[in-house]
């Protein structure tokens, strides 16, 4: 079975994958003018200078944006750039700049459109994402997508955000402290039940609590790293964009092939950090009270500068300036290795953040996965769905997760292809409000 889903995974993530991703993502730069790019100003004005928002929604505008960040500032952040670079050498992190760089058009058209096609439930919240706009943007014999789509966001949830992240949190505290999964386990379940249990409201209050201080707090031990090797910094670079192309410094086998592992592996980590494609933020952009779809679009953008060219940026140049890619660690190992290298007890504070952006990552899928649902079997599926997801938490700190790990996986690609479809066949839409909205 595990042969089986592992070349299924094989395909879903294969080449076609990415680039119907990174095509998407220049057709809709080049579509929208690269409005992404020169409106990232505006993008952080609309940010802070409405916060609270205005017109119809459950939550602001920023605090959407903080649930969809709770969700993508993640292992992606600390793992996930670590296992590219390993994989790819350091060129792919100039990969994942350029994935990152497309994949702003990208998201900014999932919100737009998921504020334009969303709906309330009978209990009067807000429903958006994929499935609502393929379902009220396109044209019938579309439809099987969007329940196509719910399915597979319903379950992926359970493994890639909830019992592969609590087994994350687990092995680490198991690792460095002795703590037994099962308390692990038991303490993550009350927690996250605490905040899930209270639904949007209360998911987006702790995001906007949580992700600015974790964000800020890892960046500033970022920085401080760089400027005590800012000498280093410029080789450093250089050494990230010569690899993206020659493949020199990729760890094994020929030039060819280490440039394609660069490729293959900066754009696959780039769209599992920040999620541009996969359908998943716009869910919580949905939520947000707005009745501008191109301002919300404007705000959701920035969830991918954030996440991309700010957090995965700090995170692979201090794993290239510290110089421990030929040690053979990987993942999260590796930048906890590189941070601690750095000053003393920089591995405890990564462990400790490894831990907080999994418990977000936790909280923010659950209302994907809850929003999912409602759009499958109506309000009446909500419950349920929240008791399930908070009693899966223990089970994946005591169980081996490489299976689950893979199906979770495909479920993700598997998400991104109704999701690109309707992009590709809405993209004229989004670029029609974008015209309107910046006419007036």
């Amino acid at each position: 079975m595990a042969e089986l889903i592992g070349t299924i995974n094989g395909i879903a993530w294969g080449p076609v994958m990415l680039v119907l991703l990174l095509g998407t993502g220049i057709y809709l730069t080049l579509g929208l003018g690269f409005l992404t790019l020169r409106k990232l100003p505006t993008g952080f004005a609309l940010l802070f200078g409405g916060r609270t928002g205005a017109g119809a929604g459950d939550i602001s505008p920023f605090s959407a944006l903080m649930t969809s960040l709770s969700a993508t500032i993640g292992t992606g952040n600390i793992a996930g750039v670590a296992t590219a670079i390993t994989l790819g050498g350091p060129g792919a992190l100039f990969w994942m700049w350029i994935t990152a760089l497309f994949g702003m058009a990208t998201k900014y058209a999932e919100a737009v459109c998921a504020v334009h096609y969303r709906e309330q439930d009978s209990e009067g919240q807000y429903s958006g994402g994929p499935m609502y706009y393929i379902r009220n943007g396109l044209a019938a014999h579309w439809h099987w997508l969007a329940f196509a789509f719910a399915l597979f966001g319903a379950f992926a949830g359970f493994g890639i955000a909830n019992t592969v992240q609590s087994n994350s949190v687990a092995q680490v505290l198991n690792d460095s402290y002795a703590v037994k999964p099962i308390y692990t386990g038991l303490t993550l379940m009350v927690l996250v039940g605490a905040v899930v249990l209270g639904g949007i409201r209360r998911i987006s209050s702790v995001a906007s609590l949580l992700v600015p201080l974790m964000a800020s707090s890892y960046l500033l031990m970022g920085v401080i790293v760089i400027a005590m090797n800012i000498t280093a910094v410029p080789s450093a670079v250089a050494t990230i964009v010569e690899s993206a192309f020659t493949g020199s410094a990729a760890m094994g086998g020929f030039a060819g092939a280490t440039i394609w592992a660069a490729i293959r592996f900066g754009v696959a980590r780039g769209i599992f950090s920040n999620e541009a494609g996969l359908g998943s933020a716009p869910i919580a952009h949905a939520a947000a009270r707005t009745d501008q779809p191109v301002e919300q679009g404007m705000i959701a953008m920035l969830g991918t500068f954030i996440d991309t060219l700010i957090v995965c940026s700090i995170t692979g140049l201090v794993i290239v300036i510290m110089d421990v890619i030929p040690s053979g660690v990987s993942g999260a190992s590796l930048t906890s290795m590189a941070f601690g290298n750095a000053f003393p007890g920089g591995d405890i504070i990564v462990t400790f953040g490894l831990c907080i952006f999994a418990f977000t990552t936790m909280i923010g899928w659950s209302f994907y996965g809850e929003r999912c649902v409602v759009f499958l079997v109506g309000t009446k599926g909500v419950i349920p769905f929240r008791l399930a997801w908070v009693l899966a938490i223990p089970v994946g700190t005591v169980v081996q997760l490489d299976l689950i790990w893979l199906i979770a996986d495909t479920l993700n690609a598997f998400m991104a292809i109704p999701n690109l479809i309707a992009l590709l066949l809405l993209g004229p839409l989004v670029f029609r409000l974008s015209r309107e909205y910046f006419q007036r």
